[in-house]
């Protein structure tokens, strides 16, 4: 692959891109080529270092905000003729709640993911709790004369238990973490699309 078809395709692949960030993304990579073959490297192993099209695609996704994306594939690319604005507005009571549902499904599957570590954190309260009134009603049962020690195994017990799950809450955390970046990322790349022109 030349350099004139890699900074092509590139540039096929960013069309959603707005248009100060495309030229300036290609006239980075156009450098990066250029400083490459000054080093005495060949246009095609200049171009097979930096990586693949679908790679730059995959990191310039991940470094650009989702609203900036969301924005320019939304913005008009020509005026609206009278006919679609008539549609628009007499098709409002249909696609206006669609979208809607749309918004609000896709805003709660994203909270279901989080749900799960925010069960995991309660549970881990529950048990800090168990643990420290267990405690607590371990040493007034010995003020009043008793005691009693199956509150006191209980609180050990549910202090064994926080601490375990202390652990777990957060690798769960950084899994959850991890798969709301993929998931944005894949959105991200949705939108991007496979390089339609505008």
């Amino acid at each position: 692959m030349t350099k004139v078809e890699f900074l092509n395709e590139l540039r096929n692949k960013l069309q959603v891109l707005p248009k100060e960030d495309l030229e300036s993304r290609i006239s980075f990579y156009s450098e990066m080529i250029d400083d490459r073959m000054d080093e005495g490297k060949t246009e095609e192993e200049a171009i097979n270092e930096i990586g693949t099209v679908d790679e730059i695609v995959y990191e310039i996704a991940k470094d650009t905000p989702l609203v900036k994306l969301v924005k320019e594939k939304v913005k008009p690319k020509r005026a609206l003729r009278v006919w679609e604005i008539i549609l628009l507005i007499l098709g409002f009571p249909v696609w206006f709640p669609l979208f809607t549902v749309a918004i609000v499904l896709a805003i709660v599957f994203y909270l279901l993911i989080w749900v799960f570590v925010i069960v995991a954190y309660a549970v881990e309260a529950a048990l800090v709790t168990w643990s420290v009134g267990g405690v607590i009603v371990f040493f007034l049962s010995l003020i009043n004369g008793n005691s009693d020690l199956i509150s006191l195994g209980t609180a050990v017990m549910a202090c064994g238990g926080a601490i375990l799950l202390y652990f777990g809450c957060k690798e769960l955390t950084k899994l959850t973490i991890k798969l709301s970046k993929k998931i944005i990322v894949g959105i991200k790349m949705a939108i991007i699309g496979k390089g339609e022109n505008k």
